[in-house]
């Protein structure tokens, strides 16, 4: 089989990295060309590109090398580099590798192509996302003319440049969420923690009442029996004091429903808070899985015009921003007077179709002209729990009902 000779003085290409000064081009109809075959200079991208982690694992370990079972992937993709030069039994499960992992795309390109032909499927590939399979395909293909070869190795270089960039803001971004859920998951927890001791409260309440319902109802009869079974004298007495002793619990028994009355309401209100962490926690669950899933933006519930949001802490504008952006919601921002002169507040209440405001992180007076404004306008307003994220990323996402 012909091979491909390396040479040894490599000229910078265009994005920096060295490349061979003419790599010869192989006859057409030839046999593919092999790892070993190809300039050392492209075995990096390739054994980078064309196979997982995983695979070339199982690669070197098949090849005698018990140690890659725990190597890392950076130590393993550097092994790859060294055996993809070499002609010895491990480099041809190495090639016959790529070539089974790749066998349609290799299929799908003729022998005979020629260089417009083979530009042609690689434009094709690489715009609908197809990587891995036509640059080994075309990388090993005896018709790859220089100029072609040299051209999508500077497009598989460069994407590896922005897909490194675009994952770094990903992980960043992820781990600012992971960071909010694990708060709103705590303030949840300690939510449910009072609701369960406003129940208990609610039960132990519930039983004294029956137990004081128990005993009136045992005075009654006594003070009853009374009156039938003692003579005249003195029975006036006794009836007065069965009946003072039935007025104190008819007492106590009002006292104990308007204890628990109070307790109703408070738990009421409590069940409502934990409602809304609730649903604060599903909105950033589904974003966090979403993310991990396709890194790509997340649809949301089409809103029905611009979005204002009066208050809250400046340092999260930003974040506010992201997640807006991130679900197409063009987003207004107004402080409520800290820095933000509130005469912009009639103008920007115009322009916004539904406007937000944090209770916990705004003045009464912004929320008194908001809420003014929005009277005057015709305009639609939320009251938000609090200016953090989560609560903000909940409204935006429908998880209160459709704004």
């Amino acid at each position: 089989m012909p091979s491909l000779p390396r040479l040894t003085s490599p000229q910078p290409g265009p994005s920096g990295v060295f490349l061979p000064l003419q790599a010869p081009a192989a006859k057409a109809g030839s046999q593919r060309l092999r790892t070993w075959d190809i300039p050392t200079t492209f075995h990096c991208s390739i054994i980078g590109t064309c196979l997982t982690a995983g695979e070339l694992r199982q690669i070197l370990v098949k090849a005698g090398q018990e140690d890659a079972r725990t190597a890392t992937d950076h130590a393993l993709h550097g092994r790859g580099v060294r055996l993809a030069g070499q002609r010895d039994h491990a480099a041809k499960l190495l090639n016959k590798a790529l070539d089974k992992r790749h066998e349609s795309a290799i299929k799908r390109i003729p022998r005979q192509a020629d260089e417009a032909a083979l530009r042609s499927i690689w434009r094709e590939s690489f715009d609908r996302g197809d990587i891995a399979g036509p640059y080994w395909a075309l990388m090993s293909h005896p018709g790859s003319p220089q100029a072609l070869i040299r051209d999508i190795f500077g497009e598989v270089h460069m994407l590896s440049h922005l897909v490194g960039s675009a994952s770094r803001l990903d992980i960043a971004r992820l781990t600012r969420l992971e960071k909010d859920l694990a708060l709103a998951h705590e303030k949840s927890e300690r939510q449910e923690q009072r609701l369960r001791t406003a129940a208990d409260e609610r039960v132990a309440l519930q039983q004294r009442i029956r137990q004081l319902e128990e005993k009136l109802v045992q005075a009654q009869a006594s003070a009853a029996a009374s009156r039938q079974a003692s003579p005249a004298t003195g029975a006036t007495d006794r009836v007065e004091t069965g009946s003072n002793r039935a007025n104190t619990f008819a007492e106590q028994l009002v006292a104990a429903e308007e204890t628990i009355g109070g307790l109703q309401r408070a738990l009421d209100h409590s069940q409502d808070l934990s409602n809304a962490l609730l649903r604060e926690n599903e909105a950033l669950e589904a974003m966090l899985a979403e993310r991990t899933r396709s890194g790509e933006r997340q649809d949301a519930v089409a809103m029905p015009g611009p979005v204002l949001y009066v208050g809250g802490r400046r340092n999260l504008f930003d974040h506010l921003r992201a997640c807006a952006e991130n679900r197409r919601v063009d987003l207004l921002l107004h402080d409520g007077g800290m820095e933000d002169s509130t005469t912009l507040l009639p103008a920007l209440v115009g322009q916004a179709a539904t406007v937000l405001f944090p209770v916990d992180h705004i003045s009464h007076t912004a929320v008194g002209l908001v809420k003014r404004l929005c009277r005057e306008q015709g305009k639609s307003y939320l009251p938000l729990r609090s200016a953090g994220l989560a609560s903000f990323l909940a409204a935006i996402t429908g998880a209160y009902g459709r704004l």
